[in-house]
């Protein structure tokens, strides 16, 4: 779940597609954070983990 209220929500929704993208093109859940979103980009990289490692990835 990402952070939420206020400013957090701005710097989620600007976040989140930097994050997929990065996703995306490494195929796996090490990725950089993005500059600004420290907490949002750890939640981030938490859940695409546990998602790949549920799916057997």
């Amino acid at each position: 779940q990402a952070p939420k209220g206020g400013r957090s929500d701005q710097i989620t929704a600007d976040a989140v597609p930097k994050l997929n993208q990065a996703a995306v093109a490494a195929g796996n859940a090490d990725i950089d954070a993005v500059s600004g979103a420290t907490y949002t980009s750890a939640g981030y990289k938490q859940s695409l983990q546990s998602a790949l490692d549920q799916a057997g990835g």
